[in-house]
């Protein structure tokens, strides 16, 4: 096995036309596991550690532009304002050596239903966009775009993650995860909410509950609907119960999933239901809170 070290970006993507069953390694916390039990024995290794920009992040106001390597444990310090979602899922990422090293660019490059990484980027909105780039150019893949199956993504051979551009939150977000215990553990399944009342929308993102991260796109539109039809964007008002029972059975609906070692598709199912109520009541209880303050 090679293992290839670049020094800049501009070496990286060379290398990466050269080698195109090279696999990016920069935390290395699911490339590792990968090779210690002898499941991935690729060609070659391609170490992003010394691309310095990787580690960067930067923001306009508007959009976060996120870095593919910056870690979690950076996130979680420097992001929960902009990008609060994220951080919280960041937060449940393995331990504090793994939130150190691991990113979300190693999320999306491996693609896994289960990635912590995945629903609070779908929740965030359909402006994320993932910035893959090659020696060809850059192109911006839409998060609804990049997953296409069980750990497989739109990037093409020659292509690695660069950024992720994320919106910055103009409303209340959450995540929340199961898993076989409380800590270090990989998701039963998850759940990702955000508010969106700039636009009067709602976002959702479902873990390993399907052969990929995806929406719940009936949930986002029913309760889109009811917030607007109830008036309670602006007033901030009550969630009737039966409302946000409907959400979680939508919620729910929109999971694909399977019986394996972690938990049962039944189980799934009902836990996603439960996670939907419960965060909707969180984000809610936090944006009638700012409606509040706001009238004060």
């Amino acid at each position: 096995m090679e293992f290839l070290r670049p020094a800049t970006w501009d070496e990286a993507l060379a290398l990466k036309v050269e080698h195109p069953a090279a696999v990016p390694i920069a935390g290395g916390t699911d490339v590792m596991v990968e090779l210690n039990f002898d499941r991935r024995r690729p060609p070659a290794l391609l170490d992003l550690n010394r691309v310095a920009e990787l580690s960067r992040w930067e923001s306009d106001g508007a959009v976060v532009r996120l870095g593919a390597s910056v870690p979690y444990a950076r996130i979680v310090a420097e992001l929960s304002g902009p990008l609060p979602g994220l951080a919280l899922a960041a937060r449940t990422v393995g331990s504090p050596q793994i939130r150190n090293r691991g990113s979300v660019g190693g999320n999306l490059g491996a693609a896994s239903p289960a990635g912590d990484a995945h629903p609070p980027l779908l929740a965030a909105g359909r402006g994320v966009r993932v910035e893959a780039a090659s020696v060809r150019g850059t192109r911006l893949i839409p998060i609804d775009a990049f997953y296409l199956g069980v750990k497989r993504n739109a990037l093409e051979p020659d292509e690695l993650v660069r950024a992720v551009r994320i919106p910055v939150a103009d409303g209340p977000q959450q995540f929340s995860k199961i898993g076989t215990r409380n800590a270090m553990v990989i998701a039963v399944c998850a759940f990702a909410l955000a508010l969106h009342p700039r636009d009067g929308t709602v976002g959702t993102g479902l873990g390993s509950a399907a052969p990929t991260p995806r929406r719940a796109p009936e949930a986002e539109e029913y309760l889109a609907g009811e917030l607007a039809g109830r008036g309670l964007w602006e007033s901030g008002g009550g969630l009737d119960g039966a409302v946000v029972a409907r959400f979680g059975e939508l919620v729910a609906a929109a999971a694909s999933p399977i019986d394996d070692v972690r938990g049962s598709a039944d189980y799934r199912r009902h836990a996603l239901a439960v996670m939907a109520r419960r965060t909707l009541g969180w984000c809610w209880s936090a944006y009638a809170g700012q409606r509040e303050g706001s009238a004060v």
